[in-house]
C-alpha cells in the first residue's frame, strides 16, 4: 500500500488552485467578450437608426419642399398663343403663388381654347397630330388662342426615367426663355412623341427639339432642360390642375388627358377627326359670339 506524502498533498492543491486560476480567466475573458458583443452590437442598432432617421428626413423635405419659382409667361400655369404665334407675356409666379388665370374679352370675337395635355399621353398626340393645322390657322389668323398647360401625370409609364416631368419642365423653360417659339416646340414634342412604358426622349433629343424650334437663348434652354430648373412648379401646377377648380368653367378639374376647353365648355367628340373639334368650336363660338368676327371655319380632313 501506497502512502500519499506531503510532497502530494501540495501538488494537488496546486492543481486545484491552477483550475480555480484557468476558470477565473475564462470568466474574465468571456465577459469581456459580451462587453465588446454588447458594444458592437449598440454601435450597429446606433448605425440603422441613424440611416432610418435620414431616410425618414429626405421623404420629408421631398414631401413639403418649399414650392419652386414659375417660368415666366406662364402665371396662369399655361402659356397662350395668340396672333403670329406670338405668346402672351406675363412674369413669373413667385415660389408659392397663385396662378393668375388669363383674362379674355368676350367682346373680342377671339375664341379661347385651352388644351391641358401630357406629353407622353397617346390620346393629346391623336389631338394634336389631328388638330394641330387648324388650330395653328386659327391662331395665325386672330381667329382664336390656344392656351397650353403641360402636366405631369404619365411619369410611371416612362420606365423610371420620369418623361412627363422633363417633357414639361423642357416646354416651361422655352415658355421662359423663348415664348414665341412655343408653339412650334409643343408641336415638335408631339411629332417625336414616344410611346408609353418607354424611357421617352433623353435630355439631348429635348434639347436637340429647341434647336429644331429655332429657339433664342438655346444655351439657357439647355441648362435649364438639364437641371430640370422648373420640375417644383411643373409638380405643383399639376397637382392645381388635377384637384381644381379650373378658371373660367364648370369644369371642377382635370380627369384625363386631354382636356380641351373651347370658351369653358369641354370637348368630348373624337380626337381623330378635325371636322367634329372644327364644328364644336364653331358652335361654342356662335353661341358666345354670335355676330363676333373672325370665327373659326371647318377644316376639311
Amino acid at each position: 500500500m501506497t502512502i500519499d506524502g506531503p510532497g502530494d498533498r501540495q501538488s494537488k492543491n496546486q492543481r486545484r488552485e491552477a483550475a480555480r486560476e484557468k476558470a477565473k480567466q475564462l470568466r474574465e475573458e468571456q465577459r469581456k467578450k459580451e462587453v465588446r458583443n454588447r458594444a458592437i452590437l449598440i454601435s450597429s442598432l446606433s448605425v440603422v437608426v441613424i440611416a432610418i432617421i435620414v431616410g425618414v428626413a429626405l421623404v420629408i423635405v421631398s414631401t413639403i419642399r418649399p414650392a419652386g419659382p414659375g417660368p415666366q409667361n406662364m402665371a396662369s400655369d399655361g402659356i397662350q398663343i395668340g396672333t403670329g404665334f406670338v405668346a402672351e407675356t406675363t412674369p413669373a409666379l413667385a415660389a408659392g403663388e397663385d396662378p393668375v388665370p388669363t383674362v379674355n374679352d368676350p367682346a373680342s370675337g377671339t375664341v379661347d381654347i385651352r388644351v391641358y395635355l401630357d406629353y407622353m399621353c397617346p390620346y393629346c398626340g391623336q389631338f394634336e397630330a389631328t388638330n394641330n393645322t387648324q388650330l395653328g390657322e386659327w391662331i395665325e389668323s386672330g381667329a382664336a388662342t390656344v392656351e397650353i398647360h403641360p402636366l405631369s401625370i404619365l411619369d410611371r409609364s416612362s420606365l423610371g426615367s420620369k418623361y412627363s416631368t422633363r417633357s414639361a419642365n423642357a416646354a416651361a423653360c422655352v415658355a421662359n426663355y423663348s415664348p414665341d417659339q412655343f408653339w412650334d416646340y409643343n408641336s415638335l414634342l408631339f411629332q417625336n412623341q414616344p410611346a408609353e412604358n418607354t424611357e421617352g426622349l433623353d435630355n439631348q433629343k429635348l434639347k436637340d427639339l429647341a434647336g429644331e424650334a429655332e429657339v433664342t437663348a438655346q444655351g439657357d434652354i439647355e441648362s435649364c432642360i438639364d437641371d430640370t430648373t422648373f420640375r417644383g412648379w411643373v409638380a405643383d401646377s399639376t397637382s392645381r390642375a388635377l384637384e381644381g377648380p379650373l378658371p373660367d368653367t364648370d369644369e371642377a378639374k382635370v380627369t384625363g388627358t386631354p382636356t380641351v376647353l373651347v370658351n369653358g365648355e369641354k370637348y368630348t367628340g373624337s380626337l381623330t377627326d378635325p371636322d367634329a373639334f372644327s364644328a364644336f368650336v364653331v358652335q361654342v363660338s356662335g353661341e358666345a359670339y354670335s355676330t363676333a368676327t373672325p370665327t373659326p371655319t371647318p377644316t376639311a380632313g
